[in-house]
């Protein structure tokens, strides 16, 4: 990921404030106030160029109003949005990529959103062995959506794919594929 787009991510994700930016209440900043922020950093951008950004992003990380007015992250926030996601259906199966440093507290605790507002996974093996592999080997922790779906977990879906939930408890996590030598 460009440091440009690294930036944009920390501004629409976690501090606004960096870049002179309050979001609204559903995370939107206006395009305008996105690019002055932005040059105001040393990332010099036109519209085009943002637009460009914003297609490039393999992970579907940011999205445009209809109108292209304003500009928002589709998940991840730190800072407190509400991205307006209604609870879906979710497959049997998501994946959660991670590394075995944190095997131990997941077996203990689960997956816990921490300083985000919901826990990512993937609805796919490739799409989380490459979230875990930007810390490390990756490990592919196979959760069992529909059975936490049917005890009256919600699960979300943002707009670039990724499920959203509040928790995963360690009882609907698949271990198996962790490997002898990462049991804790």
């Amino acid at each position: 990921m460009s440091r440009t787009s690294r930036y944009l991510a920390l501004i629409l994700r976690h501090k606004p404030e960096t870049a002179g930016l309050t979001l609204d209440p559903k995370g939107w900043a206006p395009v305008q106030d996105v690019l002055e922020g932005l040059g105001k950093a040393g990332h010099h951008l036109t519209l085009e160029d943002l637009r460009a950004l914003v297609a490039a992003d393999a992970k579907g990380r940011y999205a445009f109003s209809p109108d292209e007015q304003r500009i928002r992250a589709n998940q991840g926030h730190s800072v407190d949005v509400d991205l307006g996601l209604m609870p879906v259906l979710p497959p049997q199966w998501l994946y959660h990529g991670t590394i075995a440093t944190f095997l131990r507290a997941i077996r203990s605790q689960g997956l816990i959103k921490g300083k985000r507002h919901h826990v990512h996974l993937s609805p796919d093996r490739d799409t989380a062995g490459a979230v875990g592999r930007r810390r490390g080997t990756p490990i592919i922790l196979i959760v069992n959506a529909l059975a936490m779906h049917e005890a009256g977990h919600a699960f979300y879906r943002s707009a670039n794919g990724v499920w959203l939930t509040d928790t995963v408890p360690p009882s609907y996590i698949d271990f198996s594929g962790t490997g002898e030598n990462d049991r804790v």
